[in-house]
């Protein structure tokens, strides 16, 4: 999963670029970047880390000017060097620098083309560096002097044509302006704001509303799938529909998991729909485990701390906050390597005895994806006296890879996959395990919106939207993102990016 930001503005716009990725810290925190315009060339600062450790105050002086974009990272397709790190940039046409959310399915095949007939040389394994020359070569083809925004959509729709997967994207081409469009099936979240200024109205373009209320942007609306939106540097703005089928497909693993509660992705609260996924799931609990003498509802935090309150409030029990959160220490889900995740649980949580002491306790998590932390999390829950623990799960039975930019490469790693609760039961250490239904938790998130009627739902029931994926494909995926070769890339940590115009450092 990525964060992406992109600003058209009237004053510099580094700092706000900063926040915006700041606050999408979230979404990836392998890697940050940000890239301005200022005097028609690119000013780039990307490297591995947070964007509190890649930009210091002499990053941020060279950022400069009114135009520009950024990217915060964690690896799916590619490696953890900092040669991966986005913004990408090519050279031709005009200069185009661009940030990408999420996975392109036919990144092979894409590859080969380039190589063998765009004649684009593509530097990285990262399906980013890879969508950026698509692009560059539909913008190439335009017989136009200067580039029109008919040639824009004209370049986009092509894009369609040929890329497959998930992709929410922003661009700059050097003297015209920027933009940013999503995927024909809406899976990754892209949204658009603007404020007024005395000296005139500024854009940003962000993967989640949050960004926008972080710089002080009034949110206009979501980018519809397949649409783009192009902003020219002298502050106007197009839009046009370049997808001949788009239909509304996000993925619902951004409301159980990723995104933040404060944010709103195409009309729906994540908030609202992690309360809807507690009313569901404590509904379904009061049906089917009436008969267990459940004690205390504890969420496991943050995520489903609002699932949990709901949850406590359906089964009328109490609800407590039963782990404190080291929060120093990253989400362990997006952790590059099974071991640094398995070492970081205990670092990452402790129990609060006297919450647990003699108690038969219900744990709530937004999902169990690959059982390590729910069983470390059950050992602790033990350890600190509880009598029972059982576990409640917001989300289904996590069974099938995701291939539109979510970190589960492997079958073999979901702890669901091919085993029925039961055993998972069994694995994970509980009394009792209980998962959502994927027809209440489809409703619990469309409830927000009833125009959108289908989701991205393939980690649990292997149907993927894009209609491409086989086994074949799973296999190859498999291989290029196993962990180990990501703990070895991470021996590049350390690295970094500067491209400006004064030289090195």
């Amino acid at each position: 999963m990525c964060g992406i930001v992109g600003i058209v503005g009237k004053v510099p716009v580094n700092q706000y670029l900063y926040d915006g990725l700041t606050v999408l810290q979230h979404r990836g925190q392998d890697a940050a970047g940000i890239v301005t315009i200022h005097n028609n060339t690119f000013r780039l600062r990307k490297g591995n880390g947070l964007v509190k450790d890649v930009f210091h105050t002499r990053h941020m002086l060279r950022l400069q000017g009114n135009v520009g974009i950024g990217h915060v990272r964690y690896p799916t397709a590619g490696t953890s060097s900092s040669s991966e790190a986005q913004p990408f940039y090519a050279n031709s046409p005009y200069g185009i620098s661009l940030a990408h959310n999420g996975n392109l399915t036919n990144a092979d095949e894409l590859k080969i083309w380039l190589n063998t007939e765009a004649r684009r040389h593509v530097n990285t394994t990262s399906d980013s560096e890879i969508l950026l020359n698509i692009l560059g070569h539909e913008l190439q083809q335009s017989t136009n002097i200067t580039l029109t925004p008919d040639d824009v959509f004209t370049a986009i729709a092509n894009v369609h044509k040929r890329v497959r997967g998930a992709y929410a994207t922003v661009a700059l081409i050097i003297g015209y302006g920027m933009v940013a469009f999503r995927d024909p099936n809406g899976i990754r979240p892209l949204v658009f704001g603007k404020r007024e200024t005395e000296s005139g109205i500024e854009y940003m373009i962000a993967s989640e509303s949050v960004a926008l209320d972080a710089c002080s942007f009034e949110f206009v609306r979501d980018v519809a799938p397949g649409e783009a939106i192009y902003f020219t540097l002298d502050g106007k703005i197009h839009s046009k529909q370049c997808s001949d089928t788009p239909v509304y497909s996000p993925c619902i693993f951004e409301f159980v998991y990723f995104a933040r509660p404060d944010s709103t992705i195409d009309k729906m609260s994540v908030y609202a729909s992690r309360v809807e996924m507690g009313t569901k799931l404590g509904q379904k609990i009061s049906q089917e485990w009436s008969d267990l003498d459940i004690d205390v509802v504890i969420p496991i935090p943050e995520t489903s701390c609002d699932i949990a309150l709901q949850i406590a409030y359906e089964l009328d029990l109490p609800y407590r906050q039963g782990f404190v959160k080291n929060r120093y220490i990253g989400r362990t889900f997006i952790m590059p390597g099974q071991e640094q995740r398995k070492k970081s649980v205990r670092q990452k949580l402790n129990a609060i005895a006297t919450e647990f002491k003699g108690k038969n306790v219900l744990l709530v998590d937004d999902s169990i994806v690959r059982g390590t932390t729910s069983e470390q999390i059950i050992e602790m829950a033990r350890s600190a006296g509880a009598k029972k623990v059982y576990f409640a799960s917001a989300a289904p039975e996590v069974r099938f890879p995701n291939v539109y930019g979510i970190d589960m490469p492997s079958a073999n790693e979901l702890i669901a996959h091919g085993r029925d609760v039961d055993d998972i039961c069994s694995l994970i250490g509980a009394d009792k395990l209980i998962y959502q239904s994927i027809e209440d938790l489809v409703t619990a998130v469309g409830v927000g919106n009833p125009d959108i009627k289908r989701f991205d739902t393939s980690v649990f029931d292997g149907n993927y939207v894009t209609n491409d994926i086989d086994n074949d494909y799973l296999e190859r995926l498999d291989a290029m993102r196993n962990n180990s070769t990501k703990e070895e890339s991470d021996k590049n940590a350390d690295s970094v990016i500067d491209m400006y115009n004064e030289g090195s450092e």
